[in-house]
C-alpha cells in the first residue's frame, strides 16, 4: 500500500530530482521486502534495475537500489527462467506479440514471452516484429508526428498479418496501440500476457 511510481517518467521528462525522490520511496518499500521483486512492465523493471541505483549513489539509499536491483525480475524472465513454470497462455484468435523497447533492448526479454504464449496461435510479423510502436514515453508527445507514422505502420503490420489478439508486456506500449487501432477495427483485443496466463487458469 505504501509503493507509488519508480520515478520512471520524471526521469524519462529530465527531472532528475523528482526521479531521484520517487525512486528512494520506492526503494525503501521494496527493500523492506524479502525475496524476488516481480515487475510486469519492462519499463518499470529497467529503471529499477538499471537507473535507480544511478541516480542514488552516493545517497543514504545507494547499497538499497543496488540490492533492491538485484533482486528485482520482469515478469516473463521470472516465470520461465527463474520458476520454469509451465504455465501457458491460452486464448482464441491469433495472436500479435509486441515486445516493449525497455524489455527488449534493455533487460534481454526476448524468448520468455514466446515461451509463455506457446500454446496459442500466432501471427508472423515478420521484420516488423521487434519493432517499436512510437510510444515511447515522452517520445509521442514531443514528437508526435514521428510517433504516429511509427504506430501506423505496425499497425498496419498487424493487420497484415491477422492479428486478432495483441499481447504485450508493457501496459504503456497496449494502450497506445489500442487507441490506434480503435480507429480502424475496435474488435482486435489488448491484452497483457499476463491476463492471457490468468485467462488460462480459469
Amino acid at each position: 500500500v505504501d509503493q507509488t511510481c519508480c520515478g520512471q517518467p520524471a526521469f524519462n521528462a529530465g527531472f532528475r530530482d523528482e526521479a531521484r525522490r520517487m525512486a528512494a520511496r520506492t526503494v525503501a518499500v521494496l527493500d523492506a521486502t524479502d525475496g524476488p521483486i516481480v515487475i510486469p512492465s519492462g519499463s518499470c523493471a529497467d529503471f529499477l534495475v538499471h537507473h535507480a541505483p544511478e541516480l542514488l549513489e552516493g545517497t543514504e539509499h545507494a547499497d538499497a537500489s543496488t540490492s533492491v536491483a538485484g533482486r528485482c525480475r520482469e515478469l516473463s524472465q521470472f516465470l520461465v527462467d527463474d520458476i520454469e513454470s509451465d504455465q501457458r497462455a491460452t486464448t482464441e484468435g491469433r495472436v500479435v506479440y509486441h515486445p516493449s523497447c525497455h524489455g527488449l533492448r534493455n533487460l534481454g526479454i526476448s524468448d520468455q514471452p514466446a515461451a509463455l504464449l506457446g500454446e496459442v496461435e500466432r501471427a508472423d510479423l515478420g521484420d516488423e516484429a521487434d519493432v517499436c510502436c512510437g510510444f515511447g514515453g515522452l517520445f509521442s508527445v514531443e514528437m508526435p508526428q514521428v510517433s504516429a507514422a511509427m504506430l501506423e505502420r505496425k499497425l498496419d503490420a498487424i493487420g497484415a498479418a491477422g492479428g486478432e489478439v495483441v499481447c504485450g508486456g508493457d501496459v504503456s506500449c497496449l494502450m497506445h496501440l489500442e487507441g490506434g487501432m480503435r480507429r480502424r477495427n475496435p474488435d482486435i483485443r489488448f491484452a497483457h500476457f499476463a491476463e492471457l496466463l490468468a485467462e488460462a487458469l480459469e
